[in-house]
């Protein structure tokens, strides 16, 4: 007996040293100091309330952008002034699909239906959206930094424009204007470029294929190409078989300087368009049902400027889990970096409300690297990873808003909606913010009555402490 109790006292002291040693290694980084002071707050306009959708927020040189559905869900547009604390707000003329050729500037219930902006380099307004497998709605200005003379164009090329969905506007690092959606369905959807002449006011693709092409049995949900400090676009996208968001799959990437030659992450050249068939561009082969979700990854460039991913996905006991992707002697090596008791299960239709949102992926100063998101169960929280990808420790940070950011309404079940700038502002201390309420998600079907009243629309300014 007195031997089995020495075995257990020492079993103790190991298990001890061990769980000492562990946290000895765990490294806690408080930033909470590191807040954002309101600089100016301007009540805009009364918007609906009833589901959310994304609006719009484009800072542009001197001035400032938005486009948004009022209360009466019609699509509206404004500029400012950046030194001036009223919006020039006007309603775009009401239209339904049944009387404008399936286009549309009243709002349905449908969540996919943002609206978005961008500006060619005459300065020239451009805005689309309301768009789920719809008819291109597109509207452009007769006159630059002009508003009030926006007009809806109703073909950009006349082709592949009945069915479009997830419009976007994009400027290259050589001032070309491009405008980009998927043709198609979710599950048979290929991704479209045009290109804008500033000159001539006409459009002509971009691309002589499609960038991504799902070859009828499937689409890809897919990032922009983005330009970032190497001098490279990068995109990277999921697979999808059909509407049913259980059967995203296959993690994927690729990378061009000119956004006509492309290659895979070891610099394999790849002709387009890219589609299911070409593995050389799979990241990590997630089976269908596996755990990933549109667009649930975010990338980061390493010291090397080798891509790295973070997304989530199902581990082996099946809990929703968040992971990291990094190139390995000219191979992909995973690795595991929470270790969570909870399983997102998540299928079907329509606009979901998700239960873990990876929001960001970046780079600190110090070299290490941060994976911020929200769990439903675990809430919150930022973790912190070594130049070798590994989990050390979390990053505690203040309220993103701010303390001085209050929630308004009373009606049951509304939660608060935010949108980030698109554009750029000319102080790096300065940030502009979009924030409105709304119900949840409904999976884009009608709500019974009763609906919340209208919430504000309210524009925050914020400034780094």
């Amino acid at each position: 007996m007195k031997k089995q109790q020495i075995i257990l006292f020492f079993s103790i002291l190991i298990v001890f040293a061990c769980q000492r040693k562990q946290f000895s290694k765990f490294v806690v980084v408080d930033e909470t100091d590191k807040t954002e002071s309101i600089e100016q707050i301007i009540e805009i306009d009364s918007v609906w309330a009833g589901h959310p959708v994304d609006f719009c927020l484009y800072t542009h040189k001197t001035r400032q952008y938005i486009a948004y559905y009022n209360a009466n869900r019609n699509m509206v547009v404004g500029q400012r002034n950046l030194d001036e604390d009223k919006f020039d707000l006007h309603i775009l003329p009401p239209t339904f699909r049944e009387e404008a050729g399936g286009t549309s500037t009243v709002l349905g219930w449908d969540g996919h239906n943002y609206i978005t902006i961008g500006i060619d380099k005459n300065g020239y307004i451009h805005v689309s959206g309301n768009v789920h497998a719809n008819p291109l709605t597109y509207f452009r200005s007769t006159k630059p930094n002009d508003i009030s003379t926006l007009e809806q164009v109703f073909e950009m090329i006349g082709t592949e424009e009945k069915r479009t969905t997830y419009p976007r506007f994009m400027v290259t690092k050589e001032g070309d204007f491009l405008y980009n959606y998927r043709d198609g369905g979710s599950g048979n959807g290929k991704e479209i470029y045009n290109i804008y002449n500033s000159e001539t006011k006409t459009w002509k693709r971009f691309f002589d294929e499609p960038l991504t092409d799902g070859l009828g049995l499937m689409s890809a949900y897919q990032t922009q190409p983005t330009l970032l400090k190497d001098g490279w676009y990068h995109m990277y996208w999921v697979w999808r078989d059909t509407p049913d968001c259980s059967t995203n799959h296959d993690l994927s990437y690729m990378k061009s300087s000119d956004l006509k030659k492309w290659y895979n992450a070891f610099g394999e050249p790849v002709e387009l368009p890219a589609s299911p068939d070409k593995k050389l561009l799979i990241v990590d082969p997630i089976p269908v049902k596996g755990g990933i979700i549109n667009l649930a990854a975010k990338m980061v460039l390493d010291d090397k400027n080798k891509p790295v991913f973070t997304y989530h996905k199902y581990d082996s006991d099946g809990n929703i889990q968040l992971y990291t992707a990094q190139i390995q002697d000219n191979k992909w090596i995973f690795k595991q970096v929470t270790n969570w008791d909870y399983r997102w299960e998540f299928s079907g239709m329509g606009t979901m409300i998700f239960e873990l949102n990876l929001k960001n992926f970046t780079k600190r100063a110090d070299g290490k690297y941060e994976i911020d998101y929200w769990h439903i169960k675990y809430g919150d929280g930022t973790i912190l990873l070594n130049d070798k990808f590994e989990g050390i420790g979390k990053t505690l940070k203040s309220d993103i808003f701010g303390k001085d950011m209050k929630f308004e309404g009373t009606f049951p079940g509304l939660i608060v909606q935010s949108i980030n700038d698109l554009g750029k502002t000319q102080d790096d201390d300065i940030r502009y913010v979009l924030k409105w309420e709304t119900l949840s998600n409904n999976r884009d079907k009608p709500r019974q009555k009763p609906w919340p009243k209208s919430s504000r629309l309210i524009l925050y300014k914020l400034k780094k402490a």
